[in-house]
Parts: C-alpha cells; structure tokens; sequence
C-alpha cells in the first residue's frame, strides 16, 4: 500500500513527497484512523484526503460547504485524470440522477456532496450497497457555534456515518480553528482519537497591513496603482458600500465585478466567473464571496472595512497567495467600522427568531479581539497568532509594524519593490510571460480557469529547469502523469523555441 501511494502521489499529483503535515495525517486515514488537519491555506490539505481516497478500495465522500468550492476541487481532479464528481443543488434533476447512476456503476472514486444532501432519502439510496471508504469533512469548523461560518447541516455528519452499514474513518480539515472551536469539531464529528496534526496557523508569504486614512476612497485608488496588473478582492462591510466601491474603481479604469447576498444568482455567478477567468481583476464583496474560492493566484486582499472578527479577518486573507508566492493584505480602519460592528450584532439580535445572550456576547469579545489587532503596536503577525494559541517571535518583519510604516491618517503608499518568491530565485520574465500565454491559450481550450492548468509556482519551475523532454517535465512539482500527457508537447515545444532564440 506505501508503494502504491508514493506512485500515486507522483503520477497523479505531481510529487515526489508529502509535505509538512501531510503524511502522519494520510497515514492515518490509510491505516482506518480517524484524522484532523488544521491547517493554514495553501498547506495542502485537500491532498490529505485525496490520495488516500485512490488508495482505498471504495468511494470517498467530501462534505463541503459551497458550490464553488465543489466544482474547482473537482475540475482539479478531472484535470489530473481523477474520476470525480459533486452532488448539489446546481444540478439539474438529469444531471443529478445521471451522477447518482454512475457512482451506483463504481464509476467514481470522489464524490463531492452537500451537508444538506446528507441525510435525504434520495441521496441514502444512493448510497445503500456501496462501498463508502472515507468520509473527508472539508472546512470542519462550519460544525461549531462558536465558529464565525456555523453551518447548522454539518451537525448532521455524525448521524450520517453512524446509519452506515460500517464505521468509516473521518477526516476533518480547517484552516481556522481557535482552541474552542477544535474541541468542537472533535466532539460534534465525533471522532475516535484523532490523529491531530496543527501545523501552525502562519503564513509568511503573506504581508500584513494596517492603515488608518481619513480619506478610505483615496487611499483605496493609491493601492490599486501598487497592485496595477494583479488579481485581488476588496471586502466591504455593507452591501452599499460594495456597490460604491465598485463604481469608484470603474470609474477610475479599474476593471472590478461585484458580489454581495443582494444580487441575483445569476449575476453573483458571473462575477464569480469574471473573477476565476482573469476578465475582471478586482471583485469587490461582502463577506459572502471567497470561502469557496480556489484562485491561488490572488496577489492582494483590501479591508475596505474592519472584519467582525479575527477568524474572518484570517479567512479572508488567505484567499491570497495560496500558491505561497508574496501577497499583500491591507486593512483600511477607522472608529467608524467599530460602531457599524456594534450596530450589526444588535441588529442580528433583533432579527433572531430566539435571541442567544450567550452569542452577542461572544460576538462582543470577537469584534474587540478585531479593534485591539487593528490599532495595535506591536507585531500585527504576533497578534493575530497569539489569538489563536500560537506563539510567534515578536518580529515577523514583514507586517506594517515590524516594518517601520507609518499608520497615521493618509498615510502616502509608493509603489515597492515586489517581494522575492519564497519558492523559486529569478526567472527569466519574457520566458515566464510565454508560458503564461501558453496556459491561457490551453485553459481557454478546456473552458477552465488558468490556475487549474498550472499555478504560477508551477510556471517558475518550468523557467527554472526548461525541461528539453517528457522525462524532465515530469520532475516538476505539480506535474503528473495526466497533464504532461494532456500539455507537455505544447510547454516543450515552447521552452524550445524560447531556448533557440536565445542562441
């Protein structure tokens, strides 16, 4: 079984091994234990599950929360050679008796599926007489009350494993996790003696910002200059002010969607879709855009407002870089945003069928954990790790304190020199710039996202090594079997041009 995990790991992921973390946790799960990964994003936690469930004889389900997230993690299995498939309620009908038909065949290992879908009876027949491996709980922390994203179906999971013929392994995964909110996951999933595997909640790649303007707008459009040509999402607190943000920067040639809970589904579709395609570079939402999205290649996350808490605020921003190359994220304060979170949670209490004393004041003592990071003077890195029980070294040189820079009102922002890769050294821009063109030309062709292709850390390699053949291709992290047989001649036939003309 280890022999056939190493070999699927590189040929269908593209690696030659597990990564920090990664290998106690699918260990784990191939050995029939219970598992729980906390994680930061851009760790590699759906691999966790992933490999294990083609080691496994049988089918493994995926809870997971949005629609979005379903069809990138799927697309990315199906680019890999992967039989996968979702089950939500973006299908139709046919479509959705044709998938349960096929996973009735064997035809699947993964199977994406709703919480709500769980315990229907039509999904319960669907599954009656197969096989079920593994159950893998994507965003776990959608299980607790004391979570910022409490999802009420996930409580469902564990009466769902115990109506199966068999005890299957759990494996649950999070990137945002305070200590309370990890015992609730191990408690309301149920899970036998977890391995537990904490990686840390740190992102280095990751610069951390606190500006304080007197005039939001105008420092908004300073910023968009620092991040002209980048992909990023600016995050309002209201749905108004969504709408006059995005009018601002289109104003101001800024190609930006929007996407708040207001719209209709179809068009908080196609700003979805603007976005992940590259047709729009900035997308200006609420707090209901982004848990779902798999772009690794956001270079920047903007705070137009103050989050309600530090587990948003973490979520947030690591919708950026998690492909581990240098991102910026910059939150705009000001007192203004600590009354509007003030009046928010009373207007949720207002609005709640039954009013939970317990719960304002917990959403009391986040939305304060939020103010004191926002105008605090020490390392903001510290701050926010210390809140969730991870010490860090006081100076994490890459935070706006540790850096010496000015807070204060209006602060003036010059464009900087960008960061290095952590991952890779120079590359040579003109070759990366035509493997770019490559991957958009090949993405467009299969109707997917850029990213789904390669990721940028992909295309460095790629500049680093100049593989000449197949063999050499396949030496790349994050290349397999079913890409160097879908797109090698095409990135081979265009490392060589690139080479001869250097002659």
């Amino acid at each position: 079984m280890e022999q056939k995990m190493q070999q699927l790991l590189k040929s269908v992921f593209g690696y030659d091994s597990l990564r920090k973390g990664q290998e106690p946790l699918v260990q784990a799960l191939m050995q029939g234990s219970d598992a729980l990964g906390i994680m930061p994003t851009g760790a590699g936690k759906s691999l966790c599950f992933q490999l294990p469930a083609l080691c496994l004889s049988g089918i493994t389900l995926v809870v997971s929360p949005l629609i979005s997230l379903m069809k990138d993690q799927v697309m990315n299995l199906v680019q890999q050679g992967v039989a996968a498939a979702f089950l939500n309620s973006s299908l139709t009908m046919g479509q959705y008796a044709k998938a349960t038909a096929n996973m009735r065949q064997g035809k699947y290992k993964i199977i994406y599926v709703a919480p709500e879908r769980l315990m229907t009876e039509r999904f319960l027949w669907a599954i009656e007489g197969l096989e079920i491996s593994m159950l893998a709980v994507d965003e776990a922390h959608c299980v607790s009350q004391w979570g910022q994203d409490f999802r009420p179906a996930y409580l469902q999971i564990a009466e769902f494993v115990a109506r199966l013929p068999k005890r299957v392994p759990i494996a649950a995964f999070t990137a945002t996790a305070t200590p309370k909110v990890h015992e609730d996951i191990v408690r309301l999933l149920q899970l036998n003696q977890p391995v537990t595997v904490v990686t840390g909640f740190d992102r280095p790649n990751l610069r951390l910002r606190v500006l304080k303007p007197q005039r939001k707008d105008t420092q908004l459009l300073r910023l968009m200059q620092e991040f002209e040509g980048q992909s990023g999402i600016v995050y309002c607190s209201t749905r108004k002010q969504v709408e006059q943000v995005q009018q601002l920067l289109c104003q101001n040639g800024i190609a930006a969607a929007r996407y708040h809970a207001g719209l209709e589904d179809a068009e908080r579709h196609t700003a979805q879709e603007d976005f992940v395609f590259d047709r729009v570079r900035v997308m200006v939402a609420t707090n209901a855009f982004g848990m779902g999205i798999d772009k690794p290649d956001i270079r920047f996350v903007v705070h137009y407002n103050m989050p309600m808490d530090l587990e948003s605020y973490y979520q947030e921003i690591g919708r950026a870089g998690r492909d581990g190359e240098p991102s910026e994220c910059v939150l705009l304060y000001s007192g203004q945003d600590v009354r509007m979170g003030e009046f928010l949670i009373e207007k949720g209490m207002e609005n709640a069928e039954q009013p939970d004393p317990e719960l304002e004041i917990r959403a009391r003592d986040r939305l304060r954990r939020m103010t004191w990071y926002c105008t605090s003077r020490r390392c903001l890195r510290g701050e926010l790790l210390q809140y969730f029980g991870e010490k860090s070294s006081g100076n994490c040189k890459n935070c706006s304190i540790c850096l010496g820079e000015n807070p204060q009102p209006d602060a003036v922002t010059r464009p900087r020199t960008a960061q290095k890769s952590l991952l890779e050294g120079d590359v040579d821009p003109n070759l990366l710039e035509r493997l770019r063109k490559l991957r958009t030309t090949l993405a467009q062709r299969q109707g997917v996202p850029a990213f789904v292709i390669f990721n940028d850390a992909v295309l460095r390699q790629l500049c680093l090594k100049m593989p000449s053949q197949r063999s050499e291709l396949l030496q790349v992290a994050g290349i397999g079997e079913e890409k160097a047989r879908r797109y090698g001649a095409e990135i081979l036939q265009t490392v060589e041009q690139w080479r001869s003309e250097q002659q």
